[in-house]
């Protein structure tokens, strides 16, 4: 994480165009081999009506009846560091990655990476080509309408990241109603410039993944991004080769909770996942992981 998180994240753009991950295209599978530990989570965020006992049209199979005759959890993921990213080998390393193969060796299923188009991750779980979102995903009320979430386990916010050498023209999003903006599409990212009127203005360039937007400021393609403070704290440190980047501190925006995300209804799979996250923080194998990715300060439960 610490000296070649560009090449991480060049490659793993070259990996994006390889697989075609968006429009139409088949998920690439990015699994890897990762250490068997990790975990987290917290409050209740969402409970959807409905009970995932119910039988769906396929035989009376439930959506979990559906996942254990697979005897795989397909997680649907975007590259994103700290969470789910690959190393110099290939390997697809990070916090989220970790949390997923523990909490999958506690279910007895085997998990299944797939890079997703982000824009499309509702479509893909009501699909079944996923059978979760777990990539730093955002709980907000309308994202409720669409999925069910697990526990919170980590707090976030977005983070406004411009150029070092740049960080004193922007003292509040008022200075930034005429410039060029980078988001993920269909992100929290996104929505900060909906909500704020100063940003109204702005030119917003959409991007498949919130490194592709880190990457349009590093080269000059746009004066700022809206990324997670999660992914813009790792990816600016010192001694990275984003570090000539800055996190404008002085632009606050609201908190935020990640969690994972399932199929409405799905609320079998939930409690079994809720279940196994407390396991795991109470083993103490959250805060384990989350030191290891620099995220303690950020858990929601087991610190």
């Amino acid at each position: 994480m610490k000296k070649r998180i560009l090449s991480v994240l060049v490659g793993a753009v070259m990996c994006l165009g390889l697989c075609g991950c968006g429009g139409g295209e088949s998920n690439s599978n990015v699994n890897g081999s990762v250490d068997n530990s990790g975990a987290n989570s917290t409050n209740n965020n969402s409970s959807a009506d409905g009970d995932s006992s119910t039988p769906d049209n396929n035989g009376g199979e439930t959506d979990w009846d559906y996942i254990v005759n697979k005897g795989k959890l397909v997680v649907g993921i975007t590259y994103n560091v700290p969470m789910n990213y690959q190393d110099d080998s290939g390997e697809l390393i990070g916090f989220e990655t970790e949390f997923t193969k523990a909490v999958c060796e506690k279910l007895g299923v085997e998990p299944d990476f797939q890079v997703i188009e982000w824009t499309k991750k509702e479509f893909e779980l009501n699909a079944k080509t996923i059978d979760l979102v777990w990539n730093g995903l955002t709980v907000t009320d309308e994202r409720k309408e669409n999925m069910l979430f697990s526990k919170s386990y980590l707090k976030n916010k977005q983070a406004t990241v411009v150029k070092a050498e740049n960080a004193d023209k922007y003292p509040t999003t008022a200075e930034m109603g005429s410039i060029t903006i980078a988001v993920e599409g269909g992100s929290a990212g996104e929505d900060v410039i909906k909500n704020d009127e100063a940003l109204k203005g702005c030119t917003k360039v959409s991007m498949e993944a919130q490194k592709d937007a880190l990457l349009e400021v590093k080269t000059g393609q746009a004066d700022a991004c809206i990324i997670d403070f999660t992914m813009a704290k790792a990816a600016t440190a010192e001694g990275t080769d984003f570090a000539d980047l800055k996190v404008l501190e002085n632009i606050q925006n609201t908190d935020e909770e990640y969690a994972i995300g399932a199929r409405l209804g799905d609320t079998e799979t939930i409690a079994k996942i809720n279940a196994a996250i407390d396991e795991l923080a109470a083993e103490g194998k959250l805060l384990e992981i989350a030191k290891k990715y620099n995220l303690d300060d950020a858990l929601l439960i087991g610190a």
